[in-house]
């Protein structure tokens, strides 16, 4: 069975790992240019990270709201993740159709020789 995921807006933590991630094996994973791919949302992080300039700034508010965009451009853009290996390419939208028969045709003879154990523990 062929196993391709499409990473289209948000996928962050053990959610991202489990729904088909190149960490269970998954064959082919695309994202777009506008997904998020991270250990935590941006605005979870920025409130961890930043806690204490947060704290003392004159506008809390503000201040989270830019380091959320700051973390937001700098750890949990798609780029990042296929600099890494977790993401084999970012493709636009408008060829997501052409890329996925592309790796169906692929995949077609896709063979495997072992059965996986069917139950286990989740990489996490």
């Amino acid at each position: 069975m062929p196993r391709i995921t499409v990473i289209l807006r948000k996928a962050y933590g053990g959610a991202y790992v489990v729904m088909n991630s190149k960490h269970i094996r998954c064959d082919i994973n695309f994202a777009w240019p506008t997904a998020e791919i991270a250990v935590l949302g941006p605005k979870g992080a920025a409130e961890i990270i930043y806690r204490k300039e947060i704290k003392e700034s004159d506008d809390p508010e503000q201040t989270l709201a830019q380091k959320t965009d700051d973390y937001r451009k700098t750890f949990a853009n798609p780029f990042l993740a296929a600099k890494r290996g977790y993401i084999d390419d970012v493709i636009s939208p408008r060829d997501t159709r052409l890329r996925l028969i592309r790796s169906l045709q692929f995949l077609e003879s896709k063979a495997k020789d072992k059965i996986d154990r069917t139950h286990g523990n989740i990489p996490l």
